[in-house]
């Protein structure tokens, strides 16, 4: 779960009882793929070179169980692999270290075959006493990640070559779970080291290695010779390197002194899909924005004020203004590119006369006064709340912005420090449960999105949903969410859009997936 936070994400720690994500877990057995690669690429694959990717922010922690922010995941992804992965269209998963499962008939008992011949950077053959260490330090539950594996009741390693693993009750979202980077594996007992010492330079079965990390600088991987996917990684060396302002980064692509810039401005994506020797792509992503609406604030409890606030967003002047046209208006909380999303179930888009007349049935017809909640500096946010601004001034709702630091803006949202406050979200596996569960259900430790919304209907269908098997099935039950999230407008859903990244024409093999990580092992420079 990627929440903002100065761009990135948020650090969810508080977060210890929302329910397990997932992937499809319906078949009993799932075969090898053969370790398949991950983007596309032109010619014949060339050896050698060393690529730079200049970023928005610094990474935080090489700690996979602990760490909540993007920079910091897809940067140590690169180094520690899970049992599967999410395939590349980000709706299933893959096998990865291991080959295939079997599930039992009382779906509470999953048999993986590890991968033959796997080791570690280091030289050490991976075998199931590493995965039941890494799957068993990731799963403690009042740390970080560990309430995605809540289900596991415990794991068995008959033979180095397999790991049973028993769920307390069958747990549909089971295999998307254990494909999170959360769960990559690692050396036993952290390599006869501390788990600081351990992720201060992590070993893994991942295509690259740790070479140095200069904090606020630069984070550097380099090619590790023990890859088990024959012929790769090609390149020497990986560096992600910090450089906050915009415009430097886009000289220093143009320049050659870096090979992709991550996240480009939307005004500069026209100009740099015309700028020779730069390729400038949108992949379609996960990421959804958001109005959130602080239900403890009494009109913004109001079911009608919360509707009128919805209709009243005029959605196409905030992608056309300040995306400059690339994203698309949201209908559901849930985006587009995650299983169980309908397209059919409308949403609450902008309609004044509607949002009226919803005011017009509130306790506050007559309007009443609200904070909004920004971070200083965030320019796309002043923009959005400026448009908000306007629009509410129709249902006599006058908004009133309140600046705060980028680094306090979340963690005010998530101790109810605002009223209005945006927010966005981005999958970080293949399936829905883990944001349902985050934004619908009071009883997980993000309280709905920290918005407090409450309704039984949906939360039991939110549980249903866990522990059915039958896609069909799960589809309604998560059809019925969507349809009555929107009809109850516990948020304002915004917008999705693309994630955008700028690189030289000489790379090859680069790809995003919907949930934001890519595999450099299939990235190759051309001369």
């Amino acid at each position: 779960m990627r929440i903002r936070r100065t761009g990135t994400s948020a650090v969810l720690a508080a977060v210890t009882a929302l329910a397990m994500a997932a992937a499809g877990c319906g078949g009993s057995s799932s075969g090898d793929n053969g370790g398949g690669g991950s983007g596309g690429s032109e010619g014949k694959p060339q050896y050698g070179g060393s690529v730079v990717i200049d970023r928005v922010a610094d990474s935080e922690s090489m700690d996979k169980t602990t760490v909540f922010d993007n920079e910091s995941i897809w940067v140590f992804e690169q180094i520690m692999e899970p049992l599967y992965t999410v395939t590349k269209d980000g709706k299933d998963v893959e096998p990865w270290l291991a080959t295939s499962y079997t599930l039992s008939p009382d779906r509470k008992t999953y048999t993986f075959k590890l991968r033959p011949g796997v080791k570690f950077s280091n030289g050490q053959p991976m075998t199931s006493a590493d995965v039941k260490f890494s799957i068993d330090a990731a799963r403690v539950e009042d740390q970080g990640w560990g309430y995605l594996d809540v289900a596991i009741k415990d794991i068995q390693t008959p033979s180095p070559d397999t790991v049973v693993i028993h769920t307390k009750y069958p747990w549909s979202p089971f295999l998307a779970d254990i494909a999170l980077f959360s769960n990559g594996i690692i050396p036993k007992d952290y390599g006869g080291e501390t788990k600081k010492e351990f992720y201060e330079h992590p070993v893994g079965t991942g295509p690259f290695m740790w070479d140095h990390w200069d904090k606020g600088n630069e984070l550097v991987l380099k090619k590790n010779p023990n890859y088990w996917q024959k012929g790769k990684p090609y390149l020497d060396s990986v560096t992600w390197r910090y450089v906050g302002d915009d415009n430097t980064r886009e000289l220093q692509l143009e320049g050659g002194q870096a090979q992709v810039d991550e996240f480009p401005p939307f005004q500069t994506v026209d100009k740099l899909k015309s700028t020779p020797g730069v390729t400038m792509t949108l992949f379609p992503s996960t990421r959804t924005d958001y109005l959130m609406m602080n239900e403890r604030y009494a009109p913004l409890a109001d079911v009608h004020v919360r509707r009128a606030i919805s209709l009243a967003i005029d959605r196409e002047s905030i992608i056309k203004s300040v995306l400059f046209g690339n994203g698309q208006p949201a209908n559901s909380f849930m985006p587009p590119q995650v299983p169980y999303y309908d397209k059919s179930t409308p949403g609450l888009q902008y309609d004044m006369d509607q949002a009226k007349q919803e005011m017009a049935q509130s306790k506050y017809p007559n309007g009443f006064s609200v904070e909004m909640l920004l971070g200083k500096g965030t320019a796309d946010e002043h923009s959005y709340g400026q448009i908000i601004q306007q629009s509410l001034q129709q249902l006599g709702i006058k908004v009133n912005f309140k600046q705060v630091d980028p680094s306090t803006e979340f963690s005010d949202e998530q101790e109810f420090k605002y009223q209005l406050g945006f927010s966005y979200w981005t999958m970080d596996i293949a399936d829905p449960d883990e944001l349902v569960t985050f934004a619908v259900d009071p009883g997980s430790g993000a309280k709905s999105f920290y918005t407090d919304y409450n309704n039984p209907d949906v939360v039991n269908w939110t549980h249903q949903a866990e522990h059915e098997f039958d896609k069909t099935k799960r589809q309604q039950l998560y059809t019925n969410i969507q349809k009555q999230a929107a009809e109850d407008a516990f948020m304002a859903f915004l917008f999705y859009s693309p994630y955008r990244y700028a690189y030289t024409d000489k790379l090859h093999g680069f790809y995003v997936y919907p949930t934001g990580n890519y595999h450099m092992e299939d990235v190759w420079l051309s001369k």
